[in-house]
């Protein structure tokens, strides 16, 4: 598999709403991860705005999820 496939089936950032639709988390838990540091995300804002976009980084969020499975623990944190 080429990189501009793989590109196009796994983004490299995703919203808030794709992320509860592609891991079945709820919005309050996708953002206690957030304020806990425990996956990457980046917020675009203008200067002076108080509203953004709020990007999570896709991979680690996947990467927190499987470790969770491989710790065979559950989304506590």
């Amino acid at each position: 598999m080429n990189n501009i496939n793989k590109d196009r089936s796994t983004p490299e950032f995703i919203r808030v709403a794709e992320a509860v639709r592609r891991f079945g988390l709820s919005r309050a838990k996708i953002y206690q991860l957030i304020a806990n540091g425990k996956i990457s995300t980046s917020c675009l804002k203008e200067s002076g705005q108080t509203k953004g976009t709020r990007l999570i980084k896709y991979d680690s969020l996947k990467e927190f999820i499987e470790s969770k499975m491989t710790e065979g623990a559950t989304l506590k944190t």
